[in-house]
């Protein structure tokens, strides 16, 4: 299937999930990230949610990084294309951007090469571990500036799409993908 198809079916099965049922998956996610051998590292990128899209609650993951004494960055977008990584701290100031994105005010800029694992934001994926994102190519760019060996793990709400049929050079595969029920690697 096509990235604007998926786009368009991913964003409506969302708005058909409760905030319960949202709260609930996205524990089970968390859950289940606990059964991959990635607690090691020390610097990890996660993604603030954005509540209006019914994105994975990410707020746990949050707290088993910081109970595991992790360095966590969280992005800022600097432009229509580009990222930033922003150490998180207890002094880090947050504030919703124009679209909806929780990200921090300012902070301590983190180079790209020094993350070891991505928890990248996504509305579907293939069984090959490519990804469709919202469309504006922000991970893609970012991925692309990261260590080559750099663990990028997707989370989702739902399973994986047989396939994605119009993925180009520039689409970063995923080494893992995390849902509810399954862990998929690839």
């Amino acid at each position: 299937m096509l990235k604007k198809e998926l786009r368009k079916n991913y964003l409506q099965k969302r708005e058909l999930i409760s905030t319960q049922d949202l709260e609930d998956l996205s524990l089970k996610i968390a859950n289940k990230l606990l059964e991959l051998a990635i607690w090691y590292y020390d610097y990890y990128h996660i993604y603030l949610s954005i509540s209006s899209k019914k994105e994975i609650e990410t707020s746990y993951i949050l707290s088993i990084l910081q109970g595991k004494d992790k360095n966590v960055i969280v992005p800022k977008i600097t432009s229509d294309t580009e990222l930033t990584s922003i150490l998180l701290t207890d002094n880090t100031k947050l504030h919703v951007n124009s679209w909806g994105v929780p990200e921090p005010v300012d902070g301590i800029e983190i180079e790209e090469r020094k993350i070891q694992v991505v928890f990248i934001p996504l509305l579907a994926f293939d069984l090959n571990g490519n990804r469709v994102g919202y469309g504006k190519g922000f991970y893609d760019s970012f991925l692309s500036k990261c260590s080559k060996d750099v663990l990028k793990i997707g989370l989702s709400l739902f399973e994986a799409e047989e396939e994605i049929s119009d993925v180009n050079k520039l689409d970063v595969p995923l080494n893992y993908c995390i849902t509810p029920k399954k862990i998929y690697s690839f």
